[in-house]
């Protein structure tokens, strides 16, 4: 997700492929995990030609914004997950999101 995130265009599994060129992943492993990504809906595939070309569905931001979400919904007080949340980043932070909400 990182490789795509960073793109500035849709990119083949070979452009994914290149991108972690130093893991050494055969193409079929790139291919398997791109395929995943797409059933989870994490990234849409389109045809062009032969060739496969892919994008993620959401922002890095969006995507950590409903992770959070998510966390929130499993939390049988979600406020005093908030809370705990809260407590646990540094000041800057905390000021920053304050901020937000004014």
């Amino acid at each position: 997700m990182d490789v795509l995130w960073a793109a500035d265009h849709d990119l083949t599994a070979r452009d994914v492929q290149e991108a972690l060129a130093d893991r050494e992943l055969a193409t079929t492993t790139v291919l398997t995990v791109l395929g995943r990504l797409e059933r989870k809906q994490l990234v849409v595939r389109t045809r062009d030609g032969r060739a496969h070309h892919y994008r993620p569905t959401a922002s890095r931001e969006d995507h950590l914004a409903e992770l959070m979400n998510d966390a929130l919904d499993g939390a049988p007080d979600r406020g005093a997950a908030i809370a705990r949340f809260l407590g646990s980043i540094p000041d800057d932070e905390r000021r920053k999101l304050r901020d937000l909400l004014d």
